[in-house]
């Protein structure tokens, strides 16, 4: 059993449904929430060399996604972390926070942001012990940010450092 980071397209065949499963898990988690504030994502923004779309392979099987698109000139912003449900809570979506940290590095970044949403405890939990600052108070109820003035989402940071990678590795 041999895992290997991959890099795809995010228009890929082979994604269309793993990334139909992540938005029926949030919609299962959120409704039409979030629908109000429907992003508009370009494909561009997920290629090289300002982002990437990765894959973790098992026996040539997707198991977990990630990528990363500009945030601005020296942010990237962590996008599409997902695992397959039956592997979860096995550290794969943390190898794939640190390959699109090491990617991002590589690339010239120099942050990360991303946002996660107040219904996703898992995630803050993965944030948290990947050494994101939350851009929130972790001791308030999470429902609490689904109400005005919030809009939801959870913020997160990370300064990347050659240093930070070398303990990764």
């Amino acid at each position: 059993m041999s895992d290997q980071f991959r890099v795809v397209s995010p228009e890929a065949s082979e994604l269309r449904p793993i990334l139909n499963g992540l938005f029926g898990e949030y919609s299962a988690r959120y409704g039409d929430y979030f629908s109000r504030d429907a992003e508009i994502e370009l494909t561009e923004w997920y290629l090289a060399p300002q982002g990437i779309f990765v894959v973790l392979e098992r026996d040539g099987k997707i198991i977990a996604t990630g990528a990363y698109k500009p945030y601005d000139q020296d942010t990237a912003e962590i996008k599409r972390i997902w695992t397959q449900s039956t592997l979860r809570k096995q550290g794969l979506a943390a190898r794939v926070v640190q390959e699109l940290e090491r990617r991002a590095l590589l690339a010239g970044y120099s942050r990360i942001y991303l946002t996660t949403g107040f219904r996703q405890p898992e995630a803050v939990q993965l944030y948290l012990s990947q050494g994101y600052d939350p851009q929130f108070d972790i001791a308030r109820d999470p429902e609490e940010y689904s109400q005005p003035p919030f809009d939801g989402r959870l913020r997160f940071t990370k300064l990347l450092t050659v240093a930070g990678q070398a303990k990764i590795a």
